[in-house]
């Protein structure tokens, strides 16, 4: 099942999107103080004094949170940009937002402007609302639902592999030193171009063309390139009896979604999946890695390297979770993932309110840091994205992405600006905050969230029909059978609209 198109598509879609947001999560982390002090002087050169402490944390926190303002701006925006160009172009088009971010970014010290930085941050964000709604929906489309979770999980490790690299070219022997800070944001320039001369050789989305641009020809072109075989008329078929039971392949608005009732705890399960992701506390981790382990005692000059085995820690765990999601399915790591948090959240606090008590808790407070990154990347990481692409059909897909986008990213926003005041004001029990989040999610989902692997979009909405109460629906829906026509004559009128291989347009 795994053809070199597929894989190619996969690792280069990865490699200019997901992997962009990962190491835009980690690379402000390193130079942080540096930053700071380029604030600090520009303020002082324009105003003439030094700027006080609370308004450089307000800065500092500008900076790291409004990447979240710009994320949720591509999430906004994402879904008329997939249906007009397709998702393959779209992820073409977002680099547009990454090379111009880079340039803004690492031009700043030079031109002595914070403010550059800042809209570079908000850019950049943009890039990532777009991809990571983008992104996963193409990956979903392009795969054989044997591996759909194997290939969702892309997205995830390729977020983790970011961090890392955001990490290690952090490092003083690299470029984080005074002088070279600026190449750290410049760096996000390579891959934008690797995934731009390698990704328009590849097909665009399969079920995109087949439902929503109503050519045959290509889709099954497409298909062919990405399964690796010439027989790909189960394929269409499946499909297109997708398309048939859906009646409407017309794009449903955000207002639309919400609305259906058949579609109402799918709804429900994504915005608390995303929501948990965002505010079980893994990017406040990211975000303020080296006040976390210099609160818990380590020596300064040690670290950057101990905050380097976060990032490898959960680049193992997110490539452990890909390997297994198939036999394991989502909801036990899902739900184990976000257990595990709980676990180890509340070690955590333990062990950083005592650690001036014993010599070696600081060192179990590095490890209960690896551990909560390891439970999350196992499921939380990543699954809340594959399960946004297998909860909905091919119309509802990009408005539910959308959903799913917003709550991801007004989390994010929230998580990076308030993390530093909840920190200060609760100390060390700042982190049971996030593991009463994480136990909320796991309970939610242990109760509504179904196993979804290995099958169809179709059996994945049946498996939610009883709770969305859809077959009570479609009796009242009966009483008004003059305002729709028959499932007979509507399937009467699509099968007359495919002829010699090519759907007409406009036929649903």
């Amino acid at each position: 099942n795994w053809s070199v198109s597929l894989i190619v598509a996969s690792l280069t879609g990865a490699f200019g999107s997901s992997f962009l947001y990962g190491y835009n999560l980690s690379v402000v982390n390193a130079p942080a103080v540096y930053i700071k002090k380029f604030y600090n002087e520009t303020w002082e050169r324009r105003y003439g004094f030094s700027v006080d402490e609370s308004t450089l944390t307000l800065l500092w926190s500008i900076t790291v949170s409004i990447f979240a303002i710009g994320g949720l701006v591509g999430a906004i925006i994402v879904t008329p940009i997939v249906k007009f160009f397709g998702r393959k172009c779209t992820l073409l088009l977002n680099n547009v937002f990454a090379v111009t971010a880079a340039l803004l970014m690492s031009l700043s010290l030079l031109a002595g402007s914070f403010e550059m930085l800042i809209l570079g941050r908000v850019i950049m964000g943009v890039d990532a609302g777009i991809s990571l709604s983008a992104l996963p929906m193409y990956l979903s489309e392009i795969s054989p639902k044997e591996i759909r979770g194997s290939l969702g999980q892309v997205t995830a490790i390729f977020i983790c592999i970011g961090v890392f690299t955001g990490q290690v070219l952090g490092l003083p022997e690299i470029f984080g030193q005074e002088s070279r800070w600026p190449y750290l944001f410049g760096a996000i320039i390579v891959p934008s171009l690797i995934q731009v001369l390698i990704l328009p050789f590849l097909p665009e989305s399969p079920r995109y063309l087949l439902l929503e641009k109503h050519n045959t020809s290509k889709a099954e072109k497409a298909f062919q390139t990405f399964l690796g075989k010439d027989d790909v008329s189960h394929e269409v078929e499946e499909v297109l009896a997708e398309s048939r039971v859906q009646r409407n392949t017309k794009l449903v608005s955000i207002l639309q979604l919400l609305r259906t009732r058949a579609v109402r705890w799918q709804v429900v399960t994504v915005v608390v999946t995303m929501g948990c992701y965002q505010l079980c506390g893994l990017n406040a981790i990211w975000y303020y890695t080296n006040n976390i382990f210099s609160e818990a005692g380590i020596n300064h000059e040690t670290i950057p390297y101990v905050t380097l085995s976060t990032g490898a820690v959960e680049t193992v765990a997110a490539v452990f979770s890909g390997l297994v999601i198939e036999r394991l399915g989502r909801r036990p790591l899902l739900i184990g993932g976000f257990g595990l948090m709980i676990v180890f959240f509340a070690v955590l606090t333990v062990s950083l309110t005592l650690q001036n008590t014993v010599h070696w808790l600081p060192y179990l407070s590095i490890f209960c840091i690896l551990a909560i990154i390891a439970s999350f990347c196992i499921g939380p990481g990543g699954i809340p994205f594959v399960l946004t692409g297998e909860f909905f059909q091919q119309s509802q897909r990009p408005a539910a992405f959308m959903v799913a986008g917003t709550v991801n990213w007004l989390s994010n926003f929230a998580v990076g600006l308030l993390f530093p005041f909840i920190q200060s004001g609760l100390q060390t029990y700042c982190f049971l905050v996030f593991a009463a989040i994480c136990f909320a999610g796991a309970t939610y989902l242990f109760f509504v969230l179904p196993e979804t692997k290995n099958k169809t979009f179709n059996e994945i909405s049946q498996a939610f029909a009883k709770r969305n109460k859809v077959s009570l629906e479609m009796q009242e829906m009966n009483h008004y059978a003059g305002e729709r026509k028959s499932s007979t004559e509507q399937e009467s009128n699509f099968t007359s609209s495919v002829d010699n291989g090519e759907t007409k347009k406009g036929i649903v």
